[in-house]
């Protein structure tokens, strides 16, 4: 089966046959490295139904979000299985850097963490460490999904710490400051950024780029890409996500599945009031 998607905001399309040759290649990692442009979802709700529409769909990457709202491990589990031998790559943002929680979320199969509200680099060098197998790092090595409950430790464990992607979240007016010295922490595999949040720290809260914040994180987006790391941001509508896209991020976040219903009953909903 070859998924092929007519979408514009999506670049490139691979194989399931390619991706199970290579159990354990991250093909979003990969597609970054490469230069090309993908789009995901952020997953917010408890149904896996939700990300097996993204996987039918040919969404590059989901984000199962654990720093916010309700889910749990066994409903985080259901999104990640949804992923499994398709061209989808499952990430989970986590809600802290804990060493347990990191192990855990890879453990069950995520590809990759993100890392919110990063302030400095010490916190991403300890996200890392916790993500990466030794000598890179002390994560343990389990018998869980991740190594197909044992019986792939050798074969997992042998490409894990260069496919296992960490993205801290750049959020906060010191993690714009710190930047250079947040991508100077081996690992760092992209970007991810989070206006509102950063609006927040900058005293503008329930903002998300008013004029002023927003050129300053296309300077910082600038200054990510000068170093050869790619960055991701969340898209408000269609035509925003087309700006982003000229603007040179490579990971567009339609939106999160919760926000995409609002927005899709919203519009019906005008439209039969006119």
């Amino acid at each position: 089966m070859r998924i092929i998607v007519t979408d514009p905001l999506r670049f490139g399309e691979c194989s399931v046959e390619e991706h199970e040759r290579m159990p354990f290649k991250n093909l979003l990692k990969e597609k970054l490295r490469d230069g090309k442009g993908t789009t995901g979802l952020w997953v917010t709700l408890e149904s896996a139904s939700i990300t097996e529409i993204a996987v039918e769909l040919g969404f590059d990457w989901v984000v199962i979000d654990a720093e916010h709202g309700h889910l749990d491990f066994h409903e985080i589990l259901q999104h990640v299985r949804a992923t499994r031998n398709s061209t989808t790559t499952p990430l989970v943002r986590i809600q802290e850097i804990e060493q347990g929680l990191i192990k855990r979320v890879l453990d069950i199969g995520a590809a990759g963490i993100l890392v919110p509200q990063v302030y400095g680099a010490d916190e991403v060098e300890r996200a890392v460490r916790f993500a990466k197998y030794p000598p890179r790092g002390i994560r343990g090595v389990g018998g869980e999904r991740a190594t197909r409950w044992g019986t792939a430790i050798a074969e997992y464990t042998a490409v894990a710490n260069d496919e296992t992607m960490v993205i801290p979240l750049m959020e906060t007016v010191a993690a714009g400051d710190a930047i250079d010295a947040i991508l100077d922490v081996p690992g760092v595999d992209a970007i991810q950024f989070g206006p509102a949040d950063y609006c927040s720290s900058a005293g503008l809260l329930g903002q998300w780029d008013p004029p002023g914040i927003a050129e300053r994180l296309i300077a910082i987006k600038d200054r990510i890409r000068s170093r050869g790391v790619p960055c991701g941001i969340m898209a408000t509508d269609a035509k925003n996500a087309q700006l982003r896209r000229d603007q040179g991020f490579q990971m567009i976040g339609i939106g999160s599945d919760t926000a995409l219903i609002i927005r899709s009953a919203r519009e019906a909903l005008r439209g039969l009031a006119e």
